[in-house]
C-alpha cells in the first residue's frame, strides 16, 4: 500500500516547525548514519508518535520537500562496485537539488571503515548535466576530492523523491524520511518507482541515545542497509553485478509487503 500525500501533509501540519536557519547547527556533516526501511502505510502513524519529541523542518510553508539527484560514476561503475564488493571506504558523487528552493550542489560523499560519513559540496548552476565537461570551476573541486579521474565520470542514474526532515527537541539527532522514490537509468532508459516503502535515516554525531530508535523499536523496524544509488542501479540496469543487493532487496520486499 502506498501513501497519499494529503494524508501525510495533514499529519505534518500537526507537528511543531523548525526553520532552515534553526537547522543550520544540526547538519552533522561528519556523522554516523543509520538507515531503516518501512512500509509506506506506516508513515502517518509513525509521524504521529514523533510529534511530542520532534520538530519538522519547514520552509515557506513546505514540510514535504521535493528533491532530485543525478549520480555520476565511471563507465565501469567503479563506485557502484566498491559498495557491492563490500569496500568499507567508498565514495559517491552526485548533484543534489532542492526543487522548491531552486538550489543544486555538486557533492562528494565519502564513507570510511569506521562507518562515518563526510560530505563536501559546492553550488552548481544546473540540477542535471549532459556531460561532466559541462562543469567549469567545479572540476577543480572534483579533482581535489574525487577518488577517480573527474574526466572519466559520466551521468549514470537520476532519482526523484520527497523528503521529510525532523530534529528531536534535544537537537542531538536529525531524521530524514524519503518517500515516492523514482529512478531513471541513463544507459538503459529503464524507470522504476518505489511507492510502497519509505527510507528513514538517522544522522548522529556519535553514538548517543536515540529518541528515534526508541520509537522504531515499538514498530519493530530494524536497521537495514539501503543505498538509493545502488538499489536504483540494480533495479534499472539488468546487466550489472547485483548478488549482494538482490539479497537485500528480497529482504526489503518481505518487510514492506511488496513484490519484485
Amino acid at each position: 500500500m502506498s501513501i497519499h500525500i494529503d494524508d501525510i501533509n495533514t499529519v505534518l501540519d500537526a507537528l511543531p516547525p523548525i526553520t532552515l536557519d534553526e537547522m543550520k547547527g544540526i547538519r552533522l556533516m561528519d556523522r554516523v548514519d543509520s538507515k531503516f526501511v518501512a512500509p509506506a502505510f506506516m508513515l502517518p502513524d509513525l509521524l504521529r508518535n514523533m510529534a511530542e519529541q520532534f520538530k519538522v523542518q519547514t520552509h515557506d510553508g513546505v514540510r514535504l520537500a521535493s528533491y532530485t539527484t543525478q549520480y555520476f560514476d565511471t563507465p565501469a561503475l567503479d563506485m557502484y562496485m566498491m559498495h557491492h564488493n563490500g569496500k568499507l571506504n567508498r565514495q559517491k558523487i552526485r548533484i543534489r537539488s532542492y526543487v522548491e528552493s531552486n538550489l543544486s550542489f555538486l557533492e562528494v560523499k565519502n564513507k570510511n571503515n569506521k562507518g562515518r560519513t563526510k560530505k563536501k559540496r559546492v553550488p552548481v548552476a544546473s540540477s542535471h548535466l549532459t556531460s561532466i565537461h559541462d562543469l567549469h570551476d567545479e572540476k577543480t573541486f572534483l579533482s581535489q576530492y574525487s577518488l577517480f579521474d573527474s574526466n572519466t565520470l559520466v551521468p549514470v542514474l537520476a532519482n526523484e523523491f520527497q523528503r521529510i526532515t525532523l530534529v528531536n527537541n534535544k537537537a542531538t539527532e536529525r531524521i530524514t524520511i524519503d518517500a515516492g522514490l523514482l529512478f531513471m537509468n541513463y544507459k538503459t532508459g529503464i524507470e522504476t518507482k518505489l511507492d510502497k516503502l519509505v527510507v528513514l535515516e538517522l544522522k548522529q554525531d556519535g553514538q548517543q541515545h536515540s529518541d528515534f530508535k526508541d520509537i522504531l523499536l515499538r514498530y519493530r523496524i530494524k536497521k537495514s542497509s539501503f543505498s538509493k544509488y545502488c538499489i536504483g542501479t540494480m533495479l534499472t540496469n539488468p546487466h550489472v553485478k547485483n548478488n549482494r543487493f538482490k539479497k537485500q532487496w528480497i529482504l526489503i520486499n518481505k518487510k514492506t509487503h511488496d513484490t519484485i
